[in-house]
């Protein structure tokens, strides 16, 4: 998807199960996608905390490979 093709997204910031929903995962997938390195995130205090652009970033990476 091209960036002009996108909306703006509601959430700038998704918890781990928030995104498991997003991404139809998992919350042990995304933590193994987590420790792999294929999905980025960040913390704020003791919340792990994953980025919009690293959700959009891992679905372009999964459509590079297919």
């Amino acid at each position: 998807m091209n960036p002009e093709q996108r909306t703006a997204p509601t959430r700038l910031l998704y918890r781990v199960q928030d995104a498991a929903d997003a991404l139809s995962l998992s919350r042990s997938v995304i933590f193994e996608l987590l420790r792999s390195g294929r999905l980025r995130s960040v913390h704020e205090g003791r919340t792990r905390l994953i980025p919009y652009e690293a959700l959009v970033e891992y679905i372009a990476s999964l459509e590079d490979a297919a």
